[in-house]
């Protein structure tokens, strides 16, 4: 456990960290950092999801297991934004994205990366087949329903060309026409875009630690609810419904490791990048990423 830890997770929550040591000095400053969040969000990003689309063999993943994951999902993320809306009193967008953080975990930034560190490709398969579904589906509806929560004011032609053209978007779609219509990519694009993509991470849990330090950390009821539903009751969800059916056992494993993640930094980029407030999302997602640090290198 202690390996795992010093050697697999603290390496990469290690860049959160430093952006909020930077940020409480001074010595990059909220507006800095919003900037580096804006090109890792709309550049960088892209060019990491891309070639995890493009490249998916989607005959070997176990689309029971994901289903169950998908279920659980979907069943969390309803009662927290009823909950964040209506009893704790947040505004829509900001209920939204609340209960975003407690099923969107940080897969592609944190656990990913994690994974393949721990347990190498083949054995992170299931991690990979989460990676995907959220990248390709969950992502992409709450790019699209953030968008649009956030600009309701927007006429619907002004809205579908936001949509229709932002980056991220462009590149789930093209990846999945490409996969499925089995057409090659030169390997000059894929080197540009894995170049690129490594850089998708590092720089926006910077840029989040940096924009956290701003932050006060006392957990409000909100932030105390958001970060146990996130820790406790998706994880326990997840471990509950995986005992439907049979699959090989590293694939339940996995996805509960998968679960129990800190909440997703997408969250506070959408959050970021449409200006809705960030006081309690932001403190959910830090405190997510330093409790979940013992539970992830136990469950590893």
């Amino acid at each position: 456990m202690l390996h795992v830890l010093t050697q697999n997770i603290l390496p990469v929550f290690s860049m959160l960290a430093l952006g909020f040591i930077l940020g409480r000095f001074g010595k990059v400053s909220r507006q800095e950092a919003t900037t580096i969040n804006r090109i890792a969000f709309l550049v960088l990003s892209p060019a990491l999801i891309f070639p995890l689309i493009e490249g998916l063999d989607w005959t070997e993943l176990r689309f029971d297991a994901i289903g169950l994951y998908a279920a659980c999902q979907a069943v969390s993320f309803t009662a927290t934004f009823l909950v964040a809306r209506f009893i704790l009193q947040r505004e829509t967008p900001e209920a939204w994205l609340l209960a975003m953080a407690t099923i969107f975990v940080n897969t592609l930034l944190y656990i990913w990366p994690i994974s393949f560190l721990i347990y190498g490709e083949v054995a992170a398969l299931p991690i990979t087949g989460i990676v995907a579904w959220d990248t390709a589906f969950s992502f992409a509806f709450f790019i699209i329903t953030t968008d649009l929560l956030a600009n309701r004011q927007a006429s619907p032609r002004a809205s579908l060309g936001r949509i229709t053209s932002n980056p991220v978007l462009i590149a789930i779609a093209l990846g999945a026409a490409i996969n499925l219509l089995g057409i090659p990519v030169s390997q000059p694009i894929l080197t540009a875009m894995h170049f690129a993509g490594a850089g998708a991470a590092p720089l926006t849990l910077f840029a989040l630690g940096v924009i956290l330090s701003g932050h006060t950390l006392k957990p409000t009821p909100t932030i105390a609810l958001v970060s146990v539903l996130k820790l406790v009751v998706f994880p326990v969800m997840v471990w509950a419904a995986l005992h439907l059916g049979n699959r090989p056992p590293h694939w339940n494993t996995l996805l509960v490791l998968a679960a129990a993640g800190p909440s997703g930094a997408m969250a506070f980029s959408l959050a970021v990048l449409h200006g809705i407030r960030t006081d309690q999302i932001a403190p959910v997602i830090i405190w997510t990423s330093t409790l979940s640090l013992l539970s992830l290198a136990w469950l590893a």
